[in-house]
């Protein structure tokens, strides 16, 4: 069973109230080989920079480095840094793609029961998945179940402060599981960009917000809560 929240019906894609930063070009998605699971080196490392916010914004850089690789999980060091947060954690991958431990909206851990499928290898245009993953949230100390819907719409040539790409560009859709007795849960709509080259993404576009209860036949207001664009700044293979 699918569950595709409505903002991907509606087309909404909670534009914020200023523009994105950056001069990011994009040519349209097209057909093209699909892209295999890629080999991590340890050491691999990618530097992004990264904003988030909507009439005051919040500047950040953060890095992603592979720190082990076993027979049976990958693990990866994720780290930001700004004027306004000096944050780390950590992720393990079971494989390419499949999150163990990881984040899904911000800088929250989630333990999944079953592995979440960031990415199903190969990826090719036209693909869709969408699951239900159950799973505890460290911050909140909650278990809870999400809603995870990912649509690859194709290749497209993305440019970014680290140099232009051939990319897959995927449309990602998600329910939180953080709704309250005066609000609905939270819906993530996210444009992720992969590029093969970089065995990683070299650009996000992630946009949310919740509804509260109450109102008129649609519901109370719509709450936007996120805003936010990550840029590739460079990536330096592993040894």
């Amino acid at each position: 069973m699918f569950y595709v929240p409505r903002t991907i019906f509606f087309g909404l894609c909670i534009v914020g109230s200023v523009a994105l930063s950056g001069c990011a070009v994009f040519e349209s998605a097209g057909s093209g080989p699909a892209a295999e699971a890629p080999t991590y080196r340890v050491g691999d490392r990618w530097t992004y920079r990264a904003q988030d916010g909507f009439l005051t914004l919040e500047r950040w850089e953060e890095t992603h480095v592979i720190s082990a690789i076993g027979a049976d999980a990958i693990g990866a060091r994720i780290a930001q840094k700004g004027p306004s947060r000096d944050f780390a954690r950590a992720e393990l991958w079971s494989a390419p793609g499949l999150v163990k431990v990881g984040a899904l909206f911000d800088n929250e851990t989630r333990r999944f029961v079953t592995p979440l499928e960031r990415y199903r290898f190969p990826v090719a245009a036209g693909q869709m998945w969408s699951r239900f993953v159950n799973n505890f949230n460290e911050a909140t100390k909650e278990s809870g179940q999400i809603n995870h819907f990912v649509r690859v719409r194709g290749w497209e040539k993305v440019t970014t402060p680290a140099g232009t790409f051939d990319a897959l560009a995927m449309q990602v859709v998600m329910r939180l599981d953080d709704e309250e007795f005066w609000r609905f849960a939270t819906e993530c709509n996210y444009t992720v960009w992969y590029a093969p080259a970089v065995r990683g993404v070299v650009r996000e576009e992630r946009r949310a917000e919740y509804q509260e209860k109450g109102g008129d036949f649609d519901g109370g207001a719509r709450i936007r809560t996120q805003n936010a664009v990550v840029e590739l700044l460079s990536f330096t293979p592993g040894s």
